[in-house]
């Protein structure tokens, strides 16, 4: 996916916005980490991590 795709998707929890950092997207209101395997995230908030 390009930067700007990334750019346009939120958290599906809160729908806030979310940063991209290497092989994750973050959520820092939600404290939430989707990782991303193979370009694709994965946007299901009981995979997410919790943020350390």
């Amino acid at each position: 996916m390009s930067k700007k795709q990334y750019d346009i998707l939120a958290c599906p929890k809160c729908r806030g916005d979310l940063e991209h950092k290497d092989d994750a997207l973050i959520c820092y209101k939600c404290k939430l980490k989707y990782m991303i395997k193979n370009g694709i995230p994965l946007m299901v908030v009981e995979e997410a991590k919790p943020l350390e």
